[in-house]
């Protein structure tokens, strides 16, 4: 049974959930990033063990705006709008790059970015831009490389070179996922919790 709950929909700083805990302490906050149809929103609902509360969409670049999600009063988490998607209109395209880079920059709860990568793809230019944001803003990042049932195991240790390759990140921490295969989940909540700590323990 999920304990997870939707918050709002915010495109500007102005409307920015605060996000709190019945105790009342704010709860750090994970962003999921990622292209269009990587799969964010079959992610947050595997991991929030639902089906609906996160909308999923066979059409990509359907998600234009930042949605916040509280987990069992512990976690906050701000689903980010998918990128790089063609057919989404030049309009959108210009606003996606100051909405997400506003939120990285001036969102003081948040705690790590999971970067999430469709493990046949290499890393195009929004993803590289997606990581230099990041390594900017000193946030701590964990890939996730998303849709490893489509691939057999020799492919999955090659694409998994190509893209840390591709990324200039030897050290990275990542996780392979899939939603349908269930793979994943416990492996990146466990790195979830690790890294938040780490933050935590880095601002005291």
């Amino acid at each position: 049974m999920s304990r997870a709950k939707f918050i709002k929909t915010a495109v500007s700083l102005k409307d920015y959930p605060t996000i709190r805990s019945e105790s009342g302490r704010l709860l750090p906050e994970v962003a999921v990033a990622g292209r269009s149809n990587v799969g964010k929103s079959s992610l947050l609902n595997h991991i929030f063990y639902t089906k609906h509360l996160v909308k999923t969409s066979s059409v990509p670049g359907k998600t234009q705006a930042l949605n916040f999600f509280n987990m069992e009063d512990k976690l906050a988490f701000a689903d980010l709008p998918g990128y790089g998607y063609a057919k989404v209109p030049a309009s959108i395209k210009k606003q996606w790059g100051p909405m997400v880079k506003t939120y990285l920059e001036k969102r003081e709860t948040l705690k790590l970015i999971l970067l999430l990568l469709d493990i046949r793809r290499i890393p195009n230019d929004d993803d590289l831009l997606l990581v230099d944001w990041v390594a900017s803003q000193e946030k701590a990042m964990i890939l996730v490389l998303t849709k490893v049932d489509k691939v057999n195991a020799q492919e999955r240790k090659k694409n998994t070179e190509k893209i840390l390759s591709a990324l200039g990140a030897g050290n990275i921490h990542y996780v392979y996922f899939s939603t349908t295969k269930n793979i994943g989940r416990k492996e990146l909540l466990a790195l979830i919790q690790e890294a938040i700590r780490d933050e935590n323990d880095g601002h005291q």
